[in-house]
């Protein structure tokens, strides 16, 4: 569907809403008085709205952008006319004849342009176009095996109550996710794409497992953007030979679509089942629910389910409703450039420098965690050499070239990060000694209350996974406890 066929389908719809008003409340005819409050936003909206799809018609630059905002706020300012009984509803419907009429020569011309083109969409193609070029777009137009995914969820009181969490005290919750998944998008959108899955459905298992943190992972053991086990991983085809690739973005979100289609066969086509079996597991749900016989919301089935899964399919389900429809709930999704991109360290640096000489630069709420998604097999504090190639959003790379080469901010980075804070009792005279050089070998370090396996192994100059193989301690969660002692392998800062 293109932008005109979405803004003509919507304008139809808010048509529909005039001409039942025009039924109820008959009005003047158009013409008789000077146009006057909503009347008058309309005639300037529709103004508007023709004036921006001239403009993409002839290729001027964020045409779609400037359509889709153009054609919302006439959309909004309709259905508006429609509930007041004081609106000029004969003229309203004269505007929306005449804007009905340019879109559908709109979508015909379209039509006969590409009458003689193939009707499938090659690899070059996917994403482009205004759909792809808008996220908004995709949210309104999300399907779910042939049917709109906004009439698929049902609204009913779990849904209700998750969107108020969502829009409470989880507001930030959610926003830190739409950002995150802002510059994951091209990473995982075009898998859910190709698999015919709507977009809102993938930003609401990632908002609902992990906040868009690569990095997540839960006490069971389910890790990465999209929470797989480890034996459900594997059977998806996640390795783990040298990175765990459950952290893998791309990788993951392809895993996740061959399981939510493999339950969605198992279950009946029905969403919320195939929820269910996502968080509770699929033997469960099988058991409850055999082929999807039986809804979600049977007693049957919601009745016997683990608080955890019942609390888990309405948030999502929320989290996707929201999506597709912020401004209905007065949620401001912020607009911003994520375009991909990357850069080759001049010098040697970590994550952590890195996040501190670019500052907020292009972000106010700075670049760690976007750069920690995107470049997933590193750990945040490891010196990574020159020459290393990273991948950032093209704005981090902007304040990488401006602030992180050279200069003051690199020098600070740089003495931050070789800073170590020292273990209770011992401040005098780590303000004044190296730190150990890392001659010799079989030292041993009892840990105490406070101290990160990260902290141990930055004070010993040491990479921390060399640390945890020396004690068996496992990424990506390093888990230690006070009074442990670990042996120290030989390193050093040099």
């Amino acid at each position: 569907m293109s932008i005109v066929r979405f803004v003509l389908s919507a304008s139809m719809a808010a048509a529909l809403l005039l001409l039942s008003a025009c039924a109820t409340n008959p009005r003047k005819a158009a013409g008789d008085t000077p146009a006057q409050g909503t009347l008058a936003e309309i005639l300037a909206a529709e103004t508007e709205l023709k004036s921006e799809l001239a403009r993409w018609a002839r290729g001027e630059g964020g045409g779609p952008v400037r359509v889709h905002a153009a054609s919302e706020r006439y959309r909004a300012l309709l259905a508006r006319c429609a509930i007041e009984t004081t609106c000029d509803h004969p003229t309203a419907m004269a505007s929306q004849s005449s804007t009905l009429a340019l879109l559908q020569q709109s979508v015909i011309g379209a039509d006969d342009e590409n009458r003689n083109e193939p009707a499938t969409v090659g690899d070059a193609d996917a994403g482009s176009g205004p759909e792809g070029d808008l996220p908004e777009l995709t949210r309104s137009v999300a399907m779910l095996k042939g049917q709109r995914l906004d009439e698929i969820i049902e609204l009913n009181p779990a849904v209700k109550a998750s969107m108020e969490e969502w829009l409470t005290w989880m507001r930030p919750n959610l926003l830190d996710a739409w950002e995150n998944y802002q510059y994951l998008r091209h990473l995982m959108w075009p898998q859910y794409e190709q698999a015919g899955l709507p977009e809102a459905l993938l930003f609401g298992i990632m908002a609902k497992e992990s906040g868009g943190k690569v990095h997540a992972v839960s006490p069971a053991g389910a890790a990465g953007l999209l929470q797989f086990m480890p034996a459900t991983a594997q059977r998806y085809g996640l390795g783990r030979a040298g990175f765990d690739e459950r952290y893998d973005a791309e990788k993951v979100t392809g895993a996740n679509v061959r399981y939510i289609n493999d339950q969605l066969k198992l279950l009946n086509n029905d969403l919320e089942l195939t929820l269910g079996a996502y968080n509770g597991g699929e033997g469960r749900m099988g058991r409850l629910s055999p082929r999807g016989s039986r809804p979600f919301w049977d007693q049957r089935v919601y009745g016997n389910l683990p608080p955890e899964t019942r609390d888990y399919v309405p948030m999502v389900l929320a989290a996707a409703w929201l999506f597709m429809h912020p401004e209905q709930y007065g949620l401001e999704l912020r607009k911003f450039d994520a375009t991909p991109s990357s850069i080759k360290l001049v010098r040697t640096a970590s994550i952590n420098e890195l996040a501190v000489c670019m500052g907020q630069f292009g972000n106010p709420r700075g670049w760690f965690r976007t750069i920690r998604n995107l470049n997933p097999r590193w750990e945040a504090g490891t010196r990574l050499p020159a020459g290393t190639e990273l991948a950032v959003p093209a704005t981090a790379e902007k304040a990488y070239l401006a602030r992180c080469q050279s200069g003051v901010l690199a020098q600070t980075a740089t003495e931050l990060h070789d800073a170590v804070k020292p273990a209770a009792g011992t401040y005098r005279a780590a303000s004044v000694a190296p730190a150990p050089s890392g001659s010799g070998s079989g030292r041993t370090h009892v840990v105490r209350r406070g101290e990160t396996l990260h902290s141990i192994a930055r004070h010993y100059g040491c990479a921390v996974n060399a640390v945890a193989h020396a004690n068996g301690v496992r990424a990506p969660k390093y888990l230690i406890r006070a009074g442990q002692r670990l042996s120290v392998p030989a390193c050093g800062r040099g």
